[in-house]
């Protein structure tokens, strides 16, 4: 888990900095999968990893919750972090 950074300066920033490893290792080793969005949940959400299927699903790799969209995957939070609504209601 690592801290909120709203940061556009910073490479990379749309992927948290302690996921970075594991998302490209994700994205070089499946061709079956693609991943789409991410993040760690800053010690408030669960960690999502977002993807999409060669078959088009999209869902959350860990907890395999189906994702109805292909887009704007996150909602924001009063206190400005993301969240997926499907997973955080099954938590």
């Amino acid at each position: 888990m690592c801290k909120k950074v709203n940061n556009t300066k910073i490479p990379n920033t749309r992927i948290d900095k302690c996921m970075r490893n594991l998302i490209n290792f994700i994205n070089e080793h499946s061709n079956t999968i693609k991943t789409v969005a991410c993040c760690c949940g800053h010690g408030k959400y669960p960690m999502t990893i977002i993807v999409k299927h060669n078959s088009g699903d999209v869902f959350d790799l860990l907890s395999e919750c189906d994702i109805p969209r292909t887009r704007n995957f996150y909602k924001r939070d009063k206190e400005g972090y993301y969240y997926i609504p499907e997973v955080s209601k099954e938590q």
